[in-house]
């Protein structure tokens, strides 16, 4: 059985926050502080600037799909380990991964509270992605 603080992890993610950035006041608590480490440097965004980054993403993208491999859990800290797919305006037909991403997020009062993100560019590599997902 899956927590709620995982669901709603899971949620906000497979959420179109992008597209419709009012989205954000279910997942992400008013103080959220995201402290990012990516391929192109650290960034520190709070609630605001994560909306305007969501909104530049739904004027970029017409489709964004969230693979998770990885939703693990510990007290109030969930860790999400997932890649985002997208298609783009120019080339709606053809999808690929965006970046790679692991996350920890820190839960209070039922919203994300602080995320700690790492992330690198996407590559569609098979044993990057499948061989995390789970057998069947």
């Amino acid at each position: 059985m899956q927590s709620t603080e995982k669901q709603l992890v899971q949620d906000f993610y497979q959420s179109d926050y992008y597209k419709d950035t009012s989205l954000l006041e279910d997942y992400l608590h008013k103080d959220v502080t995201i402290y990012w480490n990516s391929s192109a440097g650290f960034s520190k965004l709070n609630y605001d600037d994560f909306s305007m980054m969501a909104s530049e993403m739904g004027k970029s993208f017409e489709a964004l799909s969230c693979e998770i491999t990885h939703l693990l859990q510990e007290d109030n800290k969930i860790t999400i380990r997932y890649t985002y797919h997208v298609s783009t305006i120019e080339s709606p037909e053809e999808e690929g991964a965006l970046a790679h991403f692991i996350c920890i997020w820190e839960i209070k009062d039922h919203k994300l509270y602080k995320g700690y993100i790492i992330s690198q560019p996407g590559d569609d590599s098979e044993e990057n992605i499948s061989s995390f997902l789970p057998k069947k």
